[in-house]
């Protein structure tokens, strides 16, 4: 069976607390560069489209749906369709919006859901296990991919199968088990009939529309809802405000843990990116276990992963046992590196205590471009801005600061009330207090300027928008 049979449906709107502080809410890992050149997103779209899959269907949050479509073009990804949740609710209501989409279009199409988080050396064998489960989902199982084990890893789930023949037609499987603990994981390692759950899961809408509505009929009938109310937004699908009306349960728990169906083997360098020990797992090791990345110098170190984000920061580990050093520009990390589960207690505290670097970069997406926050205080702001080549921001106004623009590189196009100038290099412009204004770049090349704020408040909320053309007035 040819794989442009099969929709893939990439989920991708999980906020990846366990990679902190490269991964945070306001850009959660699987849109950050953590293994090269591709982010993880980047690497799904680009393995499922090289196997020779369909266009993909694209699940997010609606807050990630500029960045999402960045990525999309970066990557060279066309003819895709992204809908948007207004609200994370797992797995489960994700995968029924999808099978709802397409009953609409084809029951019998099939669908690949596939994390946009993970990691797989080898998509030649990716690919050729896709093909393998294909035939048994055309005829109606619920088709799941299995990694068999090579340590007694406490941080995956487990797929217990009821057969212990090894062929390319798969097992069926008994039941899904949550993350063990070290005993009970050991004990699924010397089985040899408990595999690692992928997270990749491939049926027909009909079959898994029918396991909704029998195992989680609520989840469904949320979807459906949300559906209904489907709205247009720009090149985007907004769902309707019914799918926060979803149970937030994992697909597993909904329905897989339910029902029947086949595990087919995964040997293809299968990784879930859920911590930093699977990114030293991934990542090039010396012959003392030790992982670089960035401007690093390890001494006398064993078994550990040193990470500099920043060219501008030099991280240096001496003696370092079983450590994860992580720095970016405005947090470090100094953790066992097995230590997943504390990471989202630590994040949790930093957010209870006020800290910014919980959830935000200093650099921030946005559809336009991006800017940096350079320096904070009480009653001033300093940003870097960058403006793609034909970015626009909205018509807007504060009511809580004025600010300063100087140009440092390329032209803008800047609006302060009912005047429009076009600023060049070495150029500025003052922005008084609840004046209405805008900045857009008509140049070819990005534009580059420092924004000095000044006033009471400088949150991102204190915007007032009257005109965008990213629909976000």
């Amino acid at each position: 069976m040819t794989l442009d049979l099969i929709t893939p449906v990439i989920l991708a709107g999980g906020s990846g607390t366990r990679l902190w502080p490269v991964s945070r809410a306001s850009r959660p890992k699987q849109f950050c560069r953590l293994t090269g050149e591709y982010t993880p997103f980047q690497a799904t779209v680009r393995r499922l489209e090289d196997a020779g899959c369909a266009a993909p269907l694209v699940i997010t949050h609606a807050d990630y749906r500029f960045t999402v479509a960045d990525q999309l073009s970066e990557s060279g990804s066309r003819g895709h369709a992204i809908l948007l949740e207004p609200e994370a609710r797992n797995t489960a209501a994700s995968v029924a919006v999808a099978v709802v989409a397409t009953m609409a279009e084809d029951p019998e199409r099939l669908l690949l859901v596939a994390p946009a988080d993970h990691h797989i050396e080898d998509a030649l064998d990716f690919a050729a296990a896709i093909g393998a489960g294909a035939g048994a989902a055309r005829v109606g199982e619920i088709v799941l991919f299995g990694v068999t084990p090579d340590r007694a890893e406490t941080g995956y789930g487990y797929i217990e199968i009821a057969e212990t023949d090894d062929t390319n037609a798969g097992h069926s499987f008994a039941r899904f088990i949550e993350k063990p603990d070290a005993d009970t994981a050991a004990a699924y390692l010397a089985s040899g009939r408990h595999l690692w759950n992928a997270g990749l899961f491939l049926f027909t809408a009909r079959r898994m529309h029918a396991a909704l509505a029998e195992h989680a009929p609520e989840v469904l009938a949320a979807a459906e809802a949300a559906f209904a109310a489907i709205q247009g937004d720009l090149d985007f699908l907004r769902l309707g405000e019914a799918f926060r009306n979803a149970p937030a349960l994992s697909i597993d728990h909904a329905v897989m843990e339910h029902t029947t169906g086949r595990v087919i083997p995964l040997a293809a360098g299968w990784t879930d990116l859920g911590g930093w020990q699977a990114m030293w797992q991934v990542t090039e090791r010396d012959a003392d276990g030790v992982a670089q990345r960035g401007a690093t110098r390890a001494i006398d170190c064993r078994d550990s992963l040193l990470l500099s984000e920043d060219p501008e920061i030099a991280l240096v580990g001496v003696g370092l046992r079983n450590i994860a050093a992580i720095v970016t520009r405005d947090a470090v990390l100094v953790a066992d590196l097995g230590t997943a589960e504390g990471l989202r207690a630590a994040v949790a505290t930093a957010k209870d205590a006020g800290w910014r670097q919980a959830g935000e970069h200093r650099r921030e997406e946005r559809p336009w471009g991006h800017y940096e926050t350079l320096a904070l205080a009480p009653r001033f702001q300093v940003k870097s801005i960058v403006v793609k080549p034909g970015g626009r921001l909205s018509l807007q106004s504060h009511v809580h600061r004025s600010e300063h623009w100087v140009v440092v590189e390329g032209s803008a196009r800047v609006t302060v009330g009912r005047t429009e100038k076009l600023l060049s290099e070495n150029q500025s412009v003052y922005i008084p207090l609840g004046e209405v204004h805008r900045l857009e770049n008509p140049g070819k090349v990005p534009l580059r300027l420092i924004e000095v704020q000044t006033g009471s408040y400088l949150g991102e909320d204190d915007i007032r928008r009257y005109e965008d053309i990213y629909a976000r007035a």
